[in-house]
């Protein structure tokens, strides 16, 4: 999969996430550094292992199928995307609308992310508080196109700028989607237990029309397709 043309447009809100478990009351981030490229997240922090036999820490938190990694090419990966927040992998999905993250002890307060997408399209974030994006809507994102406008990196446009985004929010979250147009939209640094999302590489947030990210040319997989894409994202 390949990251090519993403634009990411959003604002970094206040957002504090914590676990309804003890196990789950510290700060967590996800950077999704390990996962394989093009590969699905599945049971990565959840005890188990990625689509390729992975396995990272244990969150008790999964995945669905449709949520893949994308390395970035200048790693070996097939990700055109640059200037993510923790290098060299991020989340994005090929199929489907969106990709879902489900927390079984659940969260309480907010979370935070990184987003990158195109110039064009939008995309969303919805928290639930039942499992697989079921039940009660607790919050709902819409995150704007922010694509272009790209420094560093030269193989990042123009999925190359990563907006810091957070919400808070009443109620215990089991659910978050993550969406947008498939191929469009990357997410890094996924946070829970903090309004800020945590960004272990990166010295600060880019201004929101630089950020872009695209799968081979239209996508995050694109290039290595056509050599593989990038991600785009935009919040509600």
């Amino acid at each position: 999969m390949t990251l090519r043309s993403l634009t990411i447009a959003s604002a970094l809100g206040a957002a504090t996430l914590a676990f309804a478990a003890p196990a789950q009351a510290d700060i967590v981030v996800l950077d999704f550094e390990g996962v394989g490229d093009q590969v699905a997240v599945n049971d990565f922090y959840n005890g188990g292992t990625d689509g390729a036999g992975n396995s990272g820490t244990n969150y008790g938190i999964n995945f669905s199928r449709t949520s893949l990694g994308i390395i970035d090419e200048d790693a070996g990966g097939s990700g055109n995307f640059a200037n993510e927040p923790s290098a060299s992998t991020v989340l994005f999905f090929l199929s489907g609308g969106a990709a879902t993250m489900n927390v079984a002890a659940g969260f309480s307060t907010g979370f935070s992310f990184y987003y990158a997408g195109n110039a064009t399209n939008t995309g969303s974030v919805r928290v639930y508080d039942g499992l697989n994006g079921s039940g009660n809507i607790l919050a709902t994102l819409v995150l704007q196109p922010n694509g272009g406008n790209c420094s560093g990196d030269p193989n990042g446009t123009p999925f190359c700028n990563f907006t810091a985004f957070g919400v808070t929010f009443d109620g215990v979250a089991k659910s978050v989607d993550f969406g947008g147009v498939a191929n469009q939209i990357a997410f890094d640094n996924i946070t829970l237990g903090s309004s800020t999302p945590g960004n272990p590489g990166v010295p600060g947030v880019p201004e929101p029309t630089t950020w872009a990210m695209l799968i081979a040319g239209f996508g995050l997989v694109g290039a290595a397709m056509r050599r593989r894409t990038r991600l785009t994202v935009s919040y509600a």
